[in-house]
């Protein structure tokens, strides 16, 4: 979260940028971004109305091709296909060279087809991808392969700590992080990692494979990008490496890209839990977001409609005990309340890779075990609230056992919608909360209704 010192700043600054733009003078604007760092300038550009934006990163561009570079790489995804699609094939070449080839990767991964494939073909070295980056673009979207950086230093497990050094001195500025040191044998097979502090420390005829970690973590390049991040955060790690199917060092993965992907992730949870689009942003239009947001609520409108039809099949009861409509809400709304605290930890276990295949029914159990301690706890407290409130201590009782039975209905379906999600590969979180709770109200409504039905005598 930005301090408000700086929230401030970047308001005024934006309110300026916005009147250059305005009055055409793009250089003036650029000049004053270039006083501030890429994340900050993204925060100026997101703005500016669309026709200012393109003109500003213009205009900084001319002035700091390698800053303009860099703020394209932080933007949000839709901002930056917004500016990459308006330009011309060779200045997109341009930017791709200019920034990591991770983030070249990335970049590429938001042109449209057509446009790539003008960048492959076109015979211009000024306009081609390179070779580096088409191999990248090899791996599949989301892996470690194409997340990491080639951009690494690699030093051969016979160099003695004295030549690491010299090697590391002359050419340190070369590489992205240097905080790790990994040691690979003549055919590039990862063998050992060290850090800086054992490179001090040691005598400078010391063989780096004397002093090196041989038990280094690593992932394929296959892996999952966000198995990759968890990996990171679990270890506390600045970085990690990547490796082929023969163990041949390939690349490296760092912290801040490994942040960015948890960031993303969770994101997209807590979207998709809400049914919300995650392209959707807080400073988007009105009717973007009423076009992203709407197909959702006619999923919820389906749903809340068959829990209507489940009211309507005891029409008649409750015309005969009017009390039963006042209590309805709370069979059927304490059960979505448990289910989302139910389903909003199986998704952040699900997210944060802490349950597997095995572990499932054990999460299962546990849920059913607490659904049943908060129905016990619930349904003796809605049962002395109700008996209290209409003087029936029978109308009481029928609460609390509905509220029983939804809390353990709860609990399973907070369980097993997001595992079930999981083993169809869909994403967990996607709308989970629409059709959970769906589910606990038809449940709460036919529980409780079912049993005023059967019990209908001692209502009246």
């Amino acid at each position: 979260m930005l301090s408000m010192e700086r929230t401030r700043k970047l308001e005024i600054a934006t309110a300026s940028v916005r009147k250059f733009a305005q009055v055409g003078s793009t250089s003036r604007a650029a000049n004053l971004l270039t006083k501030f760092r890429a994340a900050d300038i993204v925060v100026i550009v997101e703005g500016l109305g669309s026709t200012d934006r393109l003109g500003v990163w213009k205009g900084l561009r001319e002035l700091d091709s390698r800053l303009a570079s860099d703020v394209l790489t932080e933007m949000p995804d839709k901002l930056a296909t917004s500016i990459l699609t308006q330009l011309s094939p060779s200045d997109v070449g341009a930017v791709l060279r200019s920034v990591p080839v991770d983030d070249a990767a990335h970049l590429v991964s938001l042109l449209p087809d057509e446009l790539v494939d003008d960048l492959r073909e076109d015979e211009d070295q000024e306009k081609t991808i390179s070779p580096e980056l088409a191999g990248h673009l090899a791996y599949a979207e989301e892996t470690a392969g194409r997340l990491m950086t080639t951009n690494l230093l690699a030093l051969p497990e016979q160099m003695t700590v004295g030549e690491a050094t010299r090697s590391l001195q002359e050419r340190a500025d070369q590489f992205e992080m240097v905080f790790y040191l990994y040691v690979v044998d003549d055919r590039r097979h990862l063998v050992g990692v060290l850090s800086l502090r054992q490179l001090l420390l040691n005598p400078s005829s010391t063989p780096l494979r004397r002093i090196m970690a041989d038990d280094v973590i690593r992932v394929r390049t296959h892996a999952d990008q966000e198995e990759v991040a968890q990996m990171i955060a679990r270890y506390n790690l600045l970085a990690v490496p990547v490796v082929d199917d023969e163990n041949r060092l390939v690349g490296l993965i760092t912290v801040d890209d490994a942040i960015d992907v948890l960031r993303e992730e969770a994101t997209e949870d807590i979207y998709a839990l809400a049914g919300v689009a995650v392209e959707e942003r807080i400073g988007g239009s009105p009717i973007r977001s009423i076009r992203l947001r709407l197909p959702w609520i006619y999923v919820n409108l389906l749903t809340a409609t068959l829990s209507v039809t489940v009211i309507h099949l005891f029409e008649g009861t409750i015309a005969e005990v009017v009390a039963l409509a006042t209590l309805m809400p709370i069979a059927s709304g304490m059960g979505g309340n448990a289910a989302t605290q139910a389903l909003t930890v199986v998704v952040r276990g699900l997210a944060m890779g802490e349950m597997s295949g095995t572990s499932n029914a054990r999460v299962l159990a546990k849920e059913v075990i607490v659904g049943l301690g908060l129905g016990v706890g619930a349904g003796l407290a809605g049962a002395l609230i109700a008996a209290w409130w209409f003087g029936n201590p029978v109308l009481g009782l029928l609460l609390g056992l509905a509220l029983l039975v939804n809390m353990i209905v709860a609990a399973v379906a907070g369980t097993a919608v997001p595992l079930g999600l999981r083993g169809l590969g869909l994403d967990p979180a996607a709308g989970a909360s629409v059709f959970v709770t769906a589910c606990t109200d038809m449940t709460g409504f036919a529980a409780f209704l079912g049993l005023a039905t059967m019990f209908l005598s001692y209502l009246k």
